[in-house]
């Protein structure tokens, strides 16, 4: 009789299969990581199919190769240049970077509301956006979600409050909102940096 760990076990050998390059310690951190998501999505989504679990963590041969490539492997498989000892590279921008810019934003646009704050409040927001999206650490929904509320979210309340004529006047309720924005920036980046991956 096929138990639900039958097909668990598979996709984890699959993995383990296509990621042998990689070194002893780095694939058994590898299939624990996949084994924690896989009981963790199972714990909260107890109704969901096993298949449809798996499938949501992707194709085998596509997880190896991006630990391949995390940790310097070429598509070949070869071992990467340099010392064999060191740590694996895990991505090229350090998860905390996106996150600081991110908050950051604000706080420019509130200390200079005129000029550079806008401009500097910008770029980092922007640039913040961009290193999220295109950083290892994050899973595509909690990319979207940091990207909603950390970017989206307060580009359009800012916009909508200088736009609005019915603002109140006076510099105690901007300077509620702009805390009240900046607590959610803040909140977001907490939640991403202890949602982040290895």
């Amino acid at each position: 009789m096929k138990t639900a760990a039958d097909p668990i076990r598979a996709y984890l050998s699959a993995v383990e299969r296509e990621a042998s390059a990689l070194t002893a310690d780095r694939r058994q951190e590898l299939l624990a990581d996949l084994a924690e998501h896989i009981e963790v999505t199972r714990a909260e989504r107890p109704d969901a199919a096993i298949g449809e679990i798996l499938a949501e963590l992707g194709d085998p041969r596509t997880i190896a190769a991006t630990a391949l490539a995390e940790a310097g492997y070429g598509t070949a498989g070869a071992p990467p240049r340099g010392d064999a000892d060191a740590p694996a590279r895990r991505g090229k921008v350090h998860p905390l970077v996106p996150l600081v810019m991110l908050v950051l934003a604000l706080p420019f646009v509130m200390a200079f509301p005129d000029n550079p704050g806008p401009v500097i409040g910008a770029v980092l927001r922007i640039t913040g956006a961009v290193l999220l999206c295109t950083s290892v650490h994050w899973v595509a929904v909690q990319k979207t979600t940091g990207v909603l509320l950390a970017a989206v979210l307060p580009m359009v309340v800012i916009f909508a409050w200088n736009r609005s004529s019915s603002a109140p006047a006076g510099e105690t309720p901007a300077l509620l909102a702009n805390l009240a924005m900046l607590a959610l920036l803040v909140g977001t980046a907490t939640w991403l940096w202890r949602a982040r991956r290895p």
